[in-house]
């Protein structure tokens, strides 16, 4: 025997609810705010602090540059470039400003590929602030050796 038919029901198509606002966003997307603001925060910071100390590098050897040009003999100018040397070396070591003869000049040479200043131009260091006269040709060779010294231990510093 078959059972009895069903009476049809009438059907409502299924009709989805309404579609989620944008706003307010899901809590991934508020963390992916934060880290992106933090983020950039930080390069802005890092990027600052940069160019701070860059410009801060180019007033250093801009003073170097005109302490040395305002001297007025070739003595005067090795008595200046050992000063400025001594200043940045205590940036490196608070002790070394007390160094004299071969061991500040072999301070001066520690991390350089060749020894300039023991057995090169920088050897003036030495005692040319007490000769009465010097080579023109000598204190500028001096003078390139110390620029880039000094420049390299304001940049490490």
């Amino acid at each position: 025997m078959r059972p009895p038919a069903l009476p049809l029901l009438p059907l409502k198509d299924v009709h989805p609810g309404p579609a989620p606002g944008w706003w307010p966003p899901a809590p991934g997307w508020w963390w992916l705010a934060g880290v992106t603001v933090l983020l950039t925060v930080l390069a802005v910071l890092a990027l600052g602090r940069t160019w701070r100390r860059r410009r801060q590098r180019r007033a250093w050897l801009a003073a170097f540059d005109a302490a040395v040009a305002g001297a007025a003999s070739p003595p005067e100018q090795v008595a200046v470039l050992s000063e400025w040397l001594r200043r940045a070396a205590r940036r490196i070591d608070p002790h070394s400003d007390h160094l004299q003869g071969d061991a500040w000049l072999h301070f001066l040479d520690a991390g350089l590929p060749a020894p300039v200043f023991v057995r090169g131009p920088g050897a003036l260091l030495r005692d040319g602030a007490f000769r009465p006269a010097l080579d023109a040709a000598a204190v500028a060779a001096l003078r390139d050796v110390a620029r880039q010294r000094f420049q390299s231990w304001m940049r490490d510093a």
